[in-house]
């Protein structure tokens, strides 16, 4: 089996589960080593590459992920375009557990992530106005929407350093700075994808209400429990919505994200 994948997957270890014909593989990177082996698998006709980023066994919390690693990893294989679903938590009352989010914005509260692969002689700064792939978002809403899944086309992830949750009062205040999503993982990840010139998407599955929301003290703040609970139960829905990505994504790219640094470099 080629050593190849056009389109890569951070997810949970479940997805393996709904592959036939895996292909395990050890990628060493400059980084160190990533979360995990990789699985390769060709899904609706396409190499696909999936790496849990917490690790099979979920031993590393979001501060401690591997996450330019794994990145780095994907690119040694090939991968153009990266697909990164994650658990998140609701900000706004019409966001509701269960939905899903295509995000394409997000807000960066963590703190000493190494986050970014370019650290000299050459200096260089790339653009994360629009971090969100364009082309893949818009594949990723159609495709949700095809299928019967509530989707929300865009909206802000704020992203917290983890691994504990919010507090009532930071809680409040994202929500109150209109940002739509909470969640621990998509910083650095999508940024480092952008620094390698592949193209990345965010789908948030929400499957709570972080604190709470405010005037709503019928609303349990977030646990670990449910979380987990959430997620399970919209696993298929997830994995339906993944396929269905993979499938219909154009062969070519019509996006500038493949030629981000062009326009990056100070030489």
């Amino acid at each position: 089996m080629e050593r190849r994948a056009e389109i890569g997957v951070f997810g949970g270890s479940g997805f393996y589960e709904f592959l036939e014909d895996v292909e395990r593989v050890k990628v060493e990177t400059p980084y160190g080593a990533p979360s995990d082996y990789i699985a390769l698998a060709t899904v609706e006709g396409r190499r696909v590459a999936f790496l849990p980023r917490h690790g099979s066994d979920h031993r590393y919390p979001p501060h401690m992920i591997p996450y330019r690693a794994n990145v780095w990893a994907m690119k040694e294989l090939g991968v153009k375009r990266l697909i990164g679903p994650c658990a998140a938590g609701s900000l706004q009352p019409h966001i509701k557990p269960g939905d899903f989010v295509v995000s394409d914005q997000f807000v960066d509260r963590t703190t000493g992530r190494k986050d970014t692969f370019y650290d000299g002689p050459i200096t260089t700064h790339i653009s994360t106005a629009d971090p969100y792939c364009p082309q893949m978002r818009r594949v990723a809403v159609e495709k949700a929407r095809e299928l019967g899944i509530t989707v929300h086309d865009g909206g802000t992830v704020v992203v917290i350093q983890g691994p504990r949750f919010s507090t009532r009062s930071e809680s409040r205040w994202f929500s109150r700075q209109g940002w739509e999503v909470i969640n621990m993982t998509q910083y650095p990840e999508c940024v480092l994808a952008r620094e390698l010139e592949m193209c990345y998407i965010n789908i948030a599955l929400i499957t709570d209400y972080d604190a709470g929301l405010e005037g709503r003290e019928d609303i349990e703040p977030v646990s670990h429990e449910e979380v987990l609970r959430v997620f399970a139960a919209n696993n298929e829905k997830l994995k339906r919505l993944l396929f269905a990505i993979i499938r219909d994504l154009p062969q070519d790219r019509d996006c500038a994200c493949g030629d981000i640094l062009r326009h990056s470099r100070l030489e």
